[in-house]
């Protein structure tokens, strides 16, 4: 069975690090903790789990700190966690099994991660990080921010999920300061920062500079598919913020080109419609939506309620503004079967009951 090394970057995560480390101190044979300048109750906090906890100074670059931490490592493996990540009671089985199962020559697992959650507390937005790394020099992260670890040799997926839970905001610019940084400093962008670099400009609302950046993005023959198709997504709601709406819609359709149509983009399209009184339109495209297989394992960003919730609710919407009823309330008892603690749903049902 192989054995793990936790390795995790911290600083000031007095709220966060004993919950995280809880969750999963009893499952690996390792905690290695770097601190890059804590001023809070951190070290002392990570120094009850493991001896194994080094000072390392903070340079930009997430990438450093983490590929420090993994140095550090004396186990077969390698797992990152931030501080406010959580692996919940109900995977911890699942991860033993896995541990004990593991073929000897796979180099890394990639495990769900959830970032979103809904009222009832049903993960809304995932998708696969790298979280078992073989521990060798052939394995390291890459990227100043929005780190990551160029898949090579064997790797499986696993459905065990790490959900990420923050308490509190954090540095808002953060990650933007570190780009801006690398442009004065005279760093040239590769196209996976420019997708984020734009992403970023589109969160702090700079919305010509985001469309420069990612339509530069977008013309490129370099770039990872995935990236592309959520660039055409951010793209457009930038244009939507912009008043220029027809470029919106012709970026989203754009991002068929790249491979294709994905649940999120179209019921992104269907909105459009919807919002434009073109209900015809709009229920092709929500339909097209249902209609689109799921997949997690290609590294996208996933949004599970646009291959089924959203567009049954919206579905209903737009039957009932055509004055088919009885289409309508079909479509939110679909959606209701998906989440039955709905608002919407809920709402919606005591409106067709009162007809």
């Amino acid at each position: 069975m192989p054995k793990i090394s936790l390795c995790m970057i911290v600083k000031n995560e007095e709220k966060h690090i004993a919950r995280c480390l809880d969750s999963v101190a009893e499952l690996v044979e390792e905690i290695v903790i770097v601190d890059t300048g804590s001023t809070d109750r951190t070290v002392e906090i990570v120094s009850n789990y493991t001896s194994k906890v080094y000072s390392y100074p903070w340079k930009d670059d997430f990438s450093d700190a983490r590929n420090y931490s993994f140095s550090k490592a004396s186990m077969d493996y390698c797992m990152w966690m931030d501080a406010d990540d959580v692996l919940e009671e109900a995977e911890k089985d699942k991860f033993l099994q896995l541990k004990q199962s593991l073929s000897q020559d796979i180099d890394i697992v990639m495990m769900q991660y959830h970032t979103s959650f809904d009222e009832a507390g049903k993960p809304c937005f995932s998708y696969f990080r790298e979280r078992w790394i073989r521990n060798c020099d052939k394995y390291r992260w890459i990227g100043a921010v929005h780190e990551v670890i160029p898949p090579n040799g064997k790797v499986i997926y696993s459905d065990i999920a790490i959900c990420h839970k923050k308490i509190g905001t954090g540095d808002p610019d953060r990650n933007l300061k570190i780009y801006r940084k690398m442009i004065t400093d005279g760093k040239l962008l590769e196209p996976r920062q420019q997708y984020y670099y734009g992403r970023e400009l589109y969160y702090h609302k700079q919305y010509q500079e985001a469309v420069s950046v990612l339509e530069q993005f977008l013309d490129s023959e370099e770039g990872w598919i995935e990236n592309k198709i959520e660039a055409c997504s951010i793209c457009a709601k930038c244009y939507y913020q912009m008043g220029q709406e027809q470029s919106a819609l012709t970026t989203l359709l754009r991002s068929m080109s790249f491979d294709m149509p994905r649940a999120e983009v179209c019921c992104e399209i269907g909105k459009h419609f919807l919002e434009h009184g073109n209900y015809h339109n709009a229920i092709y495209w929500y339909e097209t939506a249902t209609n689109t297989p799921k997949n997690g394992c290609n590294g996208g960003f996933l949004q599970p309620d646009c291959y089924d919730y959203v567009p049954f609710l919206q579905l209903c919407v737009c039957y009932d503004r055509l004055g088919e009823q009885q289409k309508a309330k079909e479509y939110n008892e679909k959606a209701g079967a998906c989440k039955p603690y709905s608002q919407a749903y809920l709402y919606n049902k005591q409106y067709f009951d009162s007809l």
